[in-house]
């Protein structure tokens, strides 16, 4: 592959709105910044960040520092970025 990133078309889904939103971004991006670029979209304050957690497949990403690519993301994927916990029903 050359030097030029894969560029990737993924859609995030915010579980706070359940908004649902295309983004374009290249593989090498970490998983922190789609979290962070999600949050602000759906207008969450940055320094509530640590309180979120990014998953792909179903599945929790641990590392935020690894990549899309690194983590096997392709476009056209889709990714939901939850609250690490459960809030109570009122």
């Amino acid at each position: 592959m050359g030097g030029t990133p894969s560029r990737l078309v993924v859609r995030v889904t915010v579980g706070d709105t359940w908004t649902s939103a295309p983004m374009e971004t290249s593989a090498d991006v970490p998983i922190a910044t789609v979290k962070a670029q999600a949050l602000a979209g759906a207008r969450i304050p940055a320094s509530n960040a640590p309180a979120y957690e990014l998953k792909f497949g179903g599945a929790l990403v641990r590392d935020e520092s690894r990549t899309l690519g690194e983590v096997g993301v392709r476009s056209g994927a889709s990714l939901v970025v939850l609250a690490r916990r459960r809030r109570p029903v009122r």
